[in-house]
This record gives structure tokens, sequence and C-alpha cells, in this order.
């Protein structure tokens, strides 16, 4: 990637209100137009400026020329740029964006589609999932979009991706809905929407919109060879940015259930010795010593089978249902114990920002 655009996340090969009936997914009639008119005014361009210096910071009182010549010869203490997409959701001003587009920043600059700019404050942003929230103050009410369910989205429903690629703002891209639930090993709660709409560096923190103009998606990466979109773009589902937009509106954090325990998949072969057609399950790798998974009984070797009323088939059910309890709720979790079933009630404890 170029310094200009080092914002998108890029997957490099070998080395972002209810839904109406299935009659409304078919393309409008006459195209995009009057969808894009709605909903093209709540998306912003996002311009960051960021300070990457070397390990000792430069003293205030340093001389100019003696500061210029520093960084002349060293290049990574320049400032840096990078830009991307965002979406207003409401009038006072609060804007979505990816976590690594602002990470770092220094200094975040929105600007409207109609052209004014202000400058943006980050609210809060979590790293496991890519959303941050930033929010800007205007004297009158902006222009917002809304969130729709993106449960209920289907393989092949049209999508509409807006955004900024390569700082071409106000960009505006069709395809449809490739696949759901895509895991694609950037982070413990990966359940990406993949999408065949164009999606360019800078398109990141941009929405992707159902044919009713709700957003269902935040775009966030792509897989490409070289840099480019080859039809092949990941969002995060709304249903998850909304969870995480509203604690991070709160006190700009997110807090997450925690278990203290590793895991693994079951192996094939402990599939067929335990009688299953396929392997499922978390097989408990450790417990972390004065857990909630410690004091609550869990041991290693135990396979977690559920956890309250989910079925838990692969880890990133089980790390997903833990992440969504609120610390202090207790949990029902049965597990396969020597080809025993057993049940323990767990308080779930709270997971360290860093172990996010």
């Amino acid at each position: 990637m170029t310094s200009l655009y080092p914002k998108h996340r890029t997957l490099m090969l070998g080395t972002a209100m209810a839904l109406a009936p299935m009659a409304a997914f078919a393309v409008p009639a006459g195209g995009y137009g009057d969808l894009v008119e709605d909903v093209a005014p709540a998306v912003v361009f996002i311009e960051v400026t960021g300070k990457q210096r070397t390990a000792d910071a430069l003293p205030d009182n340093m001389p100019e020329a003696l500061r210029r010549r520093f960084e002349q010869q060293n290049p990574q203490a320049r400032p840096q740029g990078g830009l991307g997409s965002g979406f207003i959701i409401s009038d006072e001003g609060q804007i979505v964006t990816n976590h690594h587009v602002v990470d770092g920043a220094q200094v975040v600059q929105v600007t409207l589609a109609d052209g004014r700019k202000f400058d943006a404050q980050v609210v809060g942003s979590d790293p496991a999932t890519d959303i941050a929230l930033l929010s800007i103050k205007a004297e009158v009410d902006l222009p917002y979009v809304s969130f729709g369910t993106s449960e209920t989205m289907r393989v092949g429903d049209e999508v509409v991706a807006v955004g900024n690629p390569f700082g071409l703002s106000s960009t505006v891209t069709s395809g449809i809905i490739s696949a759901k639930a895509r895991d694609i090993n950037s982070g413990p709660y990966d359940e990406f929407i993949q999408t065949d709409a164009a999606i360019n560096r800078g398109n990141s923190g941009g929405p992707l919109f159902n044919n009713e103009g709700e957003v269902i998606g935040v775009n966030t990466a792509i897989i490409s060879p070289g840099g480019g979109s080859v039809g092949i773009g990941f969002a995060v589902p709304s249903d998850l940015v909304r969870e995480v937009v509203a604690d991070l509106s709160d006190d700009g954090t997110v807090t997450r259930g925690w278990l203290g325990v590793s895991i693994k998949p079951m192996s094939d072969e402990v599939a067929q010795v335990l009688g299953y057609d396929t392997a499922t399950g978390a097989v408990i790798e450790s417990v972390s010593k004065g857990s909630p998974a410690a004091e609550g009984g869990l041991r290693k070797g135990d396979i977690v089978l559920r956890f309250d009323e989910a079925e838990i088939t692969t880890l990133r059910d089980l790390t997903r249902a833990v992440a969504a309890k609120n610390p202090e709720d207790s949990a029902t979790i049965t597990v396969l114990r020597r080809g025993k079933e057993r049940t323990f009630d767990i308080t779930i404890g709270t997971l360290a920002p860093q172990d996010a």
C-alpha cells in the first residue's frame, strides 16, 4: 500500500428498521438513483493525520531547521496521512467508521457530501470488530442513515456500497451478497458479509446498503492480489455493528464477557471415537488459574457442547457466545467429560481490553 492510503485492510493473496418483503430486493426500476440521492448525503469522507515517531520523541524546543533535517533523515517520523469513509447515524453527528481508519490518529477531519468540513472526536474504538465511533458538532441537524437487519439478508440479495475509494468522494458501486458468516482469520468475532460490490482502498468504514437504503454492513477488508477490487470484499454485519456502537456511545469502550479458557477444535479421530458424524464442540485446552471457568469447575479436556441455549459446533460459536454475555451474568455450560454430559453454572467475568 502507498503512504497515501494506508488505512484499508487488504488481505493479499500469497503473502468496510425491518426489511421489506422479498420482492423489494430486485434491482429498482431505473437503477439506484433514488436510493443514492437519499443516502449519499450521510456518507462522509474521513481524513486522518497521525504522527509516527522514532523511539525518542522530538523535544518541543528543537530548532525548526534541525527538526526538518531530522524528519528528512527519518521518514517514519513525518506526519502520516490516511483516508477512509464513514456514515452519520444520528442528526447529532455520530459517525461510524473502521477502527483501522482512525487508529493512531491525532487529527480526524470529516467532509460531508456537500463539502462542509468538521473536526471529529473519536468517541471510542473496538479493534476486535474493527468498528469506531466518531462525533462531530454542527449547528444544524445532519443527514443520517439507519441500520437494517443483516441477519435476514440472503446470499444473492442486491447491495450498494457508497464510499471514497482512492479519495474519490461519493463513489457508488453495486453487487450482491456473495456469502455470509465468513471467517477471514482477522479476529475472534469474524462473521463477515462477503460481497462482489467493488470495494477499494478508501472504502474502509463506508456503508453497505440494502435496497431499502438501510445499512446492513460496514465495509472493512478486501482480498486482492494487487491492491484493487477483484470482487471479494467483506463487511461487518450491521447486527454486530449496532451492538458495538451502542456500547461505544455509552463510555467509549466495549465490555465483553470472559470465561478464561483456551480452546481448540475437536479432532476427527476424537469425533469418531465419541460417535459423532463430524467434529463438533470446543475442546478446552487449558483453564486460566482463578478464572470464571476454573472457579465454575471446568477442566482441561472438557468438550463444550452448549452455552446457555446456543449449540457450540465451532470455536467461534463459543467465543461469540461468551463475549455477548454481560460480566457477572450466569451462564449454563454443558460439556462432555469422559463420555458423559455435565452441566455447570458459571458466573462470567470481564474480558480485559488487551485480551480482546
